[in-house]
């Protein structure tokens, strides 16, 4: 039995890049938020171990952390141990490196590692260039092997629109596959939390409140279970195969014309699926734009239950999970449309509404909460059922049978929801 806690890292303060003695350059931070963290932290220390790491500008000049290497060598540590879990990496990490131009100097160095500047009594003499060389992202690596760690990450805006803020966020998240981020304005000292399902939580000007929420909800959705898919050698499903239903296929195309997939840095959210018996899906290929389906195709995945799927050529939509629990929990149902947009303020039906805060999507959890939310509805239009749900601050998730006339489903979408809308905030 393993007697280790899990831990959970934090890490703060600000690094700096050497330029030459005396001389570098620095990103300034003090800890602030790494010393906040670690007492919100503390109330789930008996569940896990909080171990708060600061660099040398935030302690007073005491440890041995101060440049973006050293950060570096900290993470990978991270990465090699397997008893950590939750990574909260709010370092603010120099972007640059200094170079200073040689050719900007009259004086030839006379050492190997000695700057031309110290060949000059007098530095003032002179005008000196330097060329700025972007440092590399540290935070990027912590998950390339490790997708159990649960990353937190942290972005700094100065000044810009709330939409720009969410767009910084949501850039930092999807580039280094955090799991969360909050993102903060210096200037208008507004906090928002930023979630893979591309939706912002707890916008708010108290930073203790967005803080210790931050934390709750990294807890809550570190706990989540997930199956990662095993891609096999196979082929995409063309989207006009006799394999996809007829009515799947037409609300989809729907939903395209409305624009509810909205594309971020080349990629939709959201997914969509045919079962094709109980244990072979077709469904919508992840990181990619949902708008070019008539190019892409669908994924087929096989599973034999909760811990094994097979995808033939590509992975799929990290909603699969979803999908499987949905159709084992009601065999009634074998299509599923799913796209992150909101409710209309006027909308006609009882579209039930329950929380996805504490719920990654992908996560087996997640699935359960669609499944137990699905409310039943029918439409004049066809004499099949059909049922539906609204994910909070995420979007729907409408369940049907293959057999159902499109345009009951098309109707029920525009009576209820914006296509044109997205939640979280805007992608384009």
């Amino acid at each position: 039995m393993n007697d280790f806690k899990k831990t959970v890292e934090i890490i703060g303060g600000g690094t700096v890049s050497h330029v030459r003695a005396h001389l570098a350059l620095s990103t300034v931070a003090y800890g602030t938020t790494a010393k906040k963290l670690k007492k919100f932290c503390s109330e789930y220390s008996d569940k896990l171990q909080v171990n708060c790491h600061l660099t040398k500008m935030s302690s007073g000049g005491e440890g041995n952390i101060e440049t973006n290497e050293d950060v570096a060598e900290l993470t990978t540590s991270w990465v090699k141990d397997p008893n950590v879990k939750i990574v909260f990496f709010n370092v603010a990490m120099c972007d640059f490196n200094g170079d200073i131009d040689v050719n900007s100097i009259p004086y030839p160095p006379r050492g190997k590692y000695q700057s031309r500047l110290s060949t000059h009594r007098n530095t003032r003499d002179h005008d000196y260039s330097m060329r700025l060389v972007p440092s590399e992202k540290v935070i990027s690596s912590i998950r390339r092997t490790r997708k159990d760690i649960f990353l937190v990450g942290f972005k700094t805006t100065c000044g810009v629109s709330p939409d720009e803020q969410y767009l910084a966020g949501l850039n930092l998240l999807k580039t280094s596959s955090c799991n969360l981020v909050l993102a903060n304005d210096l200037k208008t000292r507004k906090n928002m939390i930023i979630t893979p399902e591309e939706a912002s939580y707890h916008v708010t000007s108290d930073r203790d409140e967005a803080l210790r929420n931050l934390v709750e909800m990294a807890y809550l959705r570190s706990h989540l279970t997930f199956t990662r898919s095993t891609v096999i050698n196979g082929e995409p499903v063309p989207w006009e195969s006799t394999d996809i239903p007829n009515s799947l296929r037409a609300i989809v195309d729907y939903c395209i014309r409305g624009n509810a997939y909205k594309q971020f840095n080349g990629a939709t959210v959201g997914h969509f699926a045919a079962k094709i018996s109980p244990t072979t899906f077709l469904t919508s290929r992840r990181k990619t734009n949902f708008n070019d389906l008539a190019k892409l195709g669908l994924v087929k995945i096989e599973t034999d239950g909760p811990d094994s799927v097979l995808a033939y050529g590509s992975k799929p939509s990290v909603g699969g999970q979803s999908q499987r629990i949905v159709f084992e929990e009601h065999p009634e149902y074998d299509c599923i449309v799913h796209f992150h947009c909101p409710l209309r303020e006027d909308h006609c039906d009882d579209v039930p509404v329950v929380s996805q805060r504490e719920y990654e999507c992908g996560s087996h959890e997640c699935g359960q909460n669609t499944s137990r939310g699905l409310k039943e509805f029918t439409n004049r239009l066809s004499p099949h059922k059909f049922s539906a749900v609204m994910l909070d601050n995420h979007g729907p998730n409408i369940v049907f049978n293959r057999r159902i006339d499109p345009s009951a489903i098309i109707e029920f979408i525009q009576r209820n929801f914006i296509l044109s809308a997205k939640t979280g905030g805007p992608v384009k």
